[in-house]
This record gives C-alpha cells, sequence and structure tokens, in this order.
C-alpha cells in the first residue's frame, strides 16, 4: 500500500514518464527533425528510422530531476547536455571518430578530477576516467538492436534506484527511477518493430549515466564498486569481449562491425525480438543477484562475482560454438 508521505516520491518518476512518452510521440509522428538511421552493410535495420528517441528520453529525465528534493550534482547535468549536444551533431553531421573521443574522455577526465580527486587520489581519478570514457562509448555499440538498449537502461536503473532505496538514499534512489521511467516510455517506441532509435545522443549520455550515478552510489555508501559493473555486465562483458577480440585479430576496433554477440544472435535468425527478450533475462538475472548480493557478507560478494565470470564464460563459448556451427552448416 501506497502511503500519504510515499506520494511525492512518485511524482518526478511519473513526470519522467509522461515527457519522454510525449516527447518521442511527437518526434515520431512530427518527424520534424528528419534525421533518420539508414541501413547500411552494418546495421541490423532494413529501413530508415528516425534516431531521435535519446532526445525525447534525456528531455524527461531532465525534466523530472528539477522536480527531486535534493538533485544530482550540477556537474552531471552540464556533462548530460554537452554529451547530447556533441552526439546530436554526430547523428546529423558525422562528427570524426578521434575529436569525439578527446571531448567524451575530457568530460569523463572532470567529472572524475572533481567528484574523486580531492578524497580519493589522482590515480583512481585516472582509472575512473577511463571507465566513464568505456562506458559511455560500449552503451553506443550495444544500442543496435530493437528494444536491447532500452532494456537494459530500464533493468539497470531501477535496480540502481531499487538498492538506494534499501540503502536508505531515497533522493538518489528517484534520480535513478526517473532514468528508468524515461526508459519505459522510450521502449514503448523502441521494443520491435521500433519505430525510433536512441541515437548517439541517447545512448553516448544513458552510458556516462551508468557510469557516474554508479560511482556516486559507490562514494555516497550505497553499494560496493563491484555493483555497478555486475548489473550493467550484460553490455560491458559483450562490448569488452568484441573489441578485444577484434583487437587481437589486428582489426580496426573504432570502425562500426557486426560482430557483438547481440547482432550474431540477431543474424543468427533469432530476430530482435527474441533476442531482446533474452537479454532481458540475462539482464534482470544480473540486477537481481546484485541487489541481494550487495548486502551480503564480503565472502558471498566474491563468490556471486566469480559465478557471473564463469557464467559468461560458459555463455560465450556456447554461443560461438552454436554460430560457427550454424555458419558451417549454411
Amino acid at each position: 500500500m501506497i502511503s500519504g508521505s510515499s506520494i511525492p516520491y512518485l511524482i518526478p518518476p511519473f513526470i519522467a514518464f509522461i515527457v519522454s512518452l510525449g516527447m518521442i510521440s511527437y518526434l515520431i509522428r512530427g518527424n520534424i527533425l528528419k534525421v533518420l538511421d539508414q541501413p547500411n552493410s552494418r546495421s541490423l535495420h532494413t529501413r530508415p528510422v528516425p534516431r531521435t528517441g535519446g532526445l525525447g528520453l534525456i528531455s524527461g529525465v531532465l525534466v523530472s530531476w528539477a522536480f527531486l528534493p535534493v538533485r544530482p550534482a550540477l556537474l552531471i547535468w552540464v556533462a548530460i547536455v554537452l554529451l547530447v549536444t556533441i552526439s546530436f551533431a554526430d547523428d546529423v553531421r558525422g562528427l570524426p571518430v578521434w575529436p569525439r573521443l578527446a571531448m567524451y574522455m575530457g568530460l569523463g577526465a572532470w567529472f572524475s578530477a572533481m567528484t574523486l580527486a580531492a578524497t580519493h587520489g589522482w590515480v583512481v581519478a585516472v582509472a575512473a576516467t577511463l571507465a566513464v570514457t568505456w562506458m559511455l562509448n560500449l552503451y553506443n555499440f550495444m544500442d543496435g538492436s530493437d528494444g536491447l538498449a532500452g532494456g537494459m537502461t530500464l533493468i539497470g536503473f531501477s535496480c540502481y534506484g531499487a538498492t538506494a532505496w534499501v540503502s536508505g538514499n531515497e533522493a538518489f534512489a528517484i534520480a535513478n527511477f526517473c532514468i528508468a521511467a524515461a526508459a519505459a516510455a522510450f521502449l514503448l517506441f523502441n521494443f520491435h518493430p521500433a519505430r525510433i532509435f536512441l541515437g548517439d545522443a541517447g545512448s553516448i549520455p544513458l552510458g556516462f549515466l551508468a557510469a557516474a550515478l554508479g560511482m556516486t552510489g559507490w562514494m555516497n555508501g550505497c553499494w560496493p564498486l563491484w555493483f555497478p559493473v555486475l548489473v550493467f555486465s550484460p553490455f560491458i562483458v559483450d562490448a569488452s569481449v568484441t573489441l578485444i577480440k577484434r583487437g587481437l585479430r589486428g582489426e580496426k576496433v573504432w570502425q562500426a562491425h557486426r560482430e557483438h554477440y547481440y547482432q550474431r544472435l540477431v543474424r543468427s535468425g533469432l530476430g530482435h525480438r527474441n533476442t531482446a527478450l533474452i537479454g532481458y533475462i540475462l539482464m534482470a538475472a544480473s540486477a537481481l543477484s546484485a541487489l541481494w548480493t550487495v548486502r551480503q557478507h564480503t565472502s558471498v560478494q566474491f563468490g556471486m562475482v566469480t559465478a557471473w565470470i564463469a557464467v559468461y564464460f560458459i555463455m560465450m563459448r556456447l554461443c560461438d560454438r552454436h554460430l560457427r556451427q550454424g555458419a558451417d552448416g549454411s
């Protein structure tokens, strides 16, 4: 039962959902920006689709955050606005890879220096810079199949919010629930067959938020440092292992491709819908196990993380074998 004292906490996520729903619906119906994701040899879709959904999702988040009793740090707001601006310019015009990466790393360094350097030292701040830069890029890499990135956003930030709530930090919890609510609105239009995509203006800021709020929760004592890694591990593992494999083969890791596990599953005949549903099961399992384990003894936490490493290793080996046999059979 919802008590009267809980009702104010429901307002910001509700605003996030409604604003995102209205904005995305308008962007689809009006198509005023006319920024389309054209199919090519490396994409999984076969028709032009608007890639402005991230503008609606992030708008819902920022508007709803204005109604929070305790708002996220100003530098997070500024970083999001800058990331949306840079990434939308890339969606429209196509910016060079290295200057864009340098700008992303600069924002990651700014966040890390302002939040971690004084309390945890520069070594930790440098490591955090690399983590933020990688997270915002891998979120973009994993945004290539209908419903996948939206589902990770809904599940991942819901887990952040639930864990922060249990730890007693209600304001931080609601900030995360706002992101999840906006993602829920986006998924109504993005689940297969997708009517709109996130675009870089959505995926890049969401990757930043996954890293920045994950570190914020750690600094606030809501969870240990391994927690956000396990919550978003379905994306982290797929993107990281794929990049390492391509690097070892001497391929240009910064070039677009279709070699992520989720892309290979879609192309194997599983399709967007089934790949997303399997992804949701994996995302929910990793998030729920992280939520349960975070309040257990350190030895249990170590055991859970180790178990998930083994699970991912087995899953990837089985997936590689299955896809290899399918390719040989064809």
